[in-house]
């Protein structure tokens, strides 16, 4: 039975769920996610999700019954002296905490991950041949193992299972090579093979893979589970090489080229934006597209050297356009209008696990940028 099959949920079930896809250590080193209010064992009924959360959201989780909120933003960025309602985060955090309401985010953990914010942004704009912008480095390391070649598809599969080999768009990568083991068992050992102080010579295999860091305890834990060794021999290496599914931002290609000014109106279409900013016209066609959803000016010189056609983000200052250099069309098409899409995202990340507990999205227009148009 999945540990998710059942009716009863506790914070921490939903933490795991999440931490799935996005895991907390892929967060940007300046980032506040995960939990930031209330007990992992905390009892949740429902769950409420927002992309930031204010008084109004949690307001609305006490109407709606929801023990959880889960927003993008994280409620807490800076050190806090006191916990008294002398600001809007402090009496947020006091009502949340009044009504025993957890709160929890997934910010740039989710943002550097190739299927969360950016690629929820992509498939809203139909963005195809995706590749990550700027990729992290160090996120990979190397497991080398050593098992009988009785075992050795055994272990591999367990490995896979837990999530070695997957290299961009293939999985159960591994090189295999065979040799002859040795070994003299000790008076206390209960060996699998040989005799206790004979030494031994056993045909073995030894088995390489690829695995994300931040899955390499479970790798591990899942290969002792099954090796037949009483003392299994592995090594651990860090590896340098790019990750093509984690980092900042995305680039991918419309099915079909569209002129600057089409473009612009698919931008503000999927997005909702009431004003883009933006460079000025290149008059090239738009084709390929980088996006990066929130706050992605540094993504810029990487965009450019990619040769994408335009680039959507937001948050860029007057000076930042100058840098596009009409090399491509730069557009600034708002910080939470690029990321209001993340509230299905995390919904449908959790109902994924769970498909009979649905999460509310929040109604609260949270935005604190609003637009004036001068009546006509």
């Amino acid at each position: 039975m999945d540990k998710f099959d059942r009716m009863d949920y506790i914070v921490n079930d939903i933490l795991k769920i999440l931490a799935g896809e996005a895991p907390i250590s892929l967060q940007d080193s300046y980032d506040n996610a995960g939990l930031i209010v209330g007990h992992p064992e905390q009892t949740v009924r429902g769950v409420l999700v927002s992309i930031d959360v204010t008084e109004e959201v949690v307001k609305e989780a006490i109407d709606k019954g929801c023990d959880l909120i889960v927003s993008h933003h994280p409620l807490i960025f800076k050190g806090l002296k006191s916990l008294v309602p002398s600001g809007p985060v402090e009496r947020t955090l006091l009502l949340a905490i009044m009504n025993n309401i957890a709160i929890a985010s997934a910010h740039t953990n989710l943002d550097n991950v190739a299927e969360g914010v950016n690629g929820k942004i992509a498939a809203k704009l139909r963005l195809n041949h995706l590749q990550v912008l700027v990729p992290k480095t160090g996120v990979f390391r190397k497991i080398v193992v050593y098992c009988p070649l009785s075992h050795a598809e055994q272990v591999r599969e367990a490995m896979f299972a837990a999530g070695a080999g997957q290299i961009g768009n293939y999985d159960n990568c591994s090189f295999n090579s065979e040799g002859f083991g040795t070994f003299r068992a000790g008076k206390d050992a209960d060996p699998f093979v040989g005799s206790v102080n004979q030494l031994h010579q056993e045909p073995e295999v030894r088995i390489e893979s690829i695995v994300p860091s931040f899955r390499l305890q479970a790798v591990v834990n899942q290969m002792l589970s099954v090796h037949p060794y009483e003392e299994v021999a592995y090594d651990l290496f860090p590896v340098e090489n790019n990750s093509k599914q984690i980092g900042s931002g995305l680039i991918g290609y419309l099915d079909k080229p569209l002129d600057e000014a089409a473009f612009l109106d698919l931008v503000q279409t999927t997005f909702g934006t009431p004003c883009l900013r933006h460079t000025a016209f290149t008059t090239k066609p738009i084709h390929k597209v980088a996006v990066c959803g929130g706050s992605g000016a540094f993504l810029l010189k990487e965009a450019v050297r990619l040769g994408a056609d335009a680039f959507v983000t937001a948050d860029v200052k007057y000076h930042d356009f100058f840098e596009a250099d009409r090399r491509l069309l730069y557009i600034d098409a708002g910080h939470f209008e690029t990321e209001q899409f993340t509230k299905e995202l995390i919904c449908d990340i959790i109902q994924k696990k769970i498909p009979t507990f649905a999460p509310s999205i929040s109604e609260v227009k949270t935005n604190p940028v609003q637009y004036y148009f001068k009546k006509k």
